[in-house]
């Protein structure tokens, strides 16, 4: 199976402070990986360090096909165009609907098509079960619906991998239940899922590996061992 990510001896700096060092991680195609820690463990710098926000200074990485050792500026729109990223506080913008927040996402992409923009919204937005909901603003629609249109933004160009940052961080268990059972869907068709959280109960609820943030490393971890 293809790996879609793949950290050796990686260390992780913020402002030049050291979160989080030797690091080494592989996550194949299709996998669902949690990573878990307490706030301020280096979970989001992770994060960061992978979708090209913050620089890898040390160590060897690669995701989707990316080396982060050689990535510039220039390349970062290229690489987050394989990746998908789910925010917890959504991020979607306020002034236009659901529709023109997708299609603003596939025209910054490089999609000119205007046929083939729609076609593709129209099939993310099933996906996610929303497809009637393309001409509504954000405010008028729940907050997990607003969540499956960001899962949908994320989906767009196809990606290697979805990193998500604490997406059910707003949402009630309901609601969060129904997330989770989309974004494993998603990982059985081939997409790659690393997902932070502090749900206990939903990775209790939704198993998949488990990586922990702690001490400045991150290791393996499963349900009896993971300190929150």
């Amino acid at each position: 199976m293809e790996t879609v990510i793949e950290l050796i001896d990686v260390q992780v700096f913020q402002h030049h402070n050291l979160i989080l060092s030797d690091v080494d991680v592989t996550i194949k195609q299709g996998e669902f990986v949690y990573l878990i820690g307490q706030t301020g463990s280096g979970k989001s710098s992770l994060l960061k360090t992978l979708y090209g926000e913050l620089l890898l200074e040390k160590g060897q990485g690669k995701i989707a096909g990316f080396d982060l050792t050689k990535l510039k500026a220039k390349d970062i729109p290229f690489l987050r165009r394989k990746l998908g990223i789910v925010f917890q506080d959504f991020q979607l913008l306020t002034d236009r609907t659901v529709y023109q927040n997708l299609a603003f996402v596939l025209k910054a992409t490089g999609w000119k098509d205007e046929n083939k923009i729609k076609a593709r919204i129209g099939e993310v937005l099933d996906l996610v079960g929303l497809p009637t909901k393309d001409f509504k603003m954000p405010h008028e629609i729940s907050g997990g619906e607003q969540q499956r249109v960001v899962i949908a933004r994320a989906l767009l160009n196809d990606p290697e991998i979805i990193l998500a940052d604490e997406p059910t961080g707003n949402l009630d268990p309901k609601v969060s239940d129904d997330i989770m059972e989309l974004l494993h869907n998603i990982a059985k068709q081939g997409t790659s899922i690393l997902m932070a959280t502090h749900d206990y109960r939903i990775i209790q609820k939704y198993p998949g590996r488990i990586l922990r943030c702690a001490k400045g490393e991150v290791r393996e971890a499963d349900l009896s061992s993971a300190t929150w």
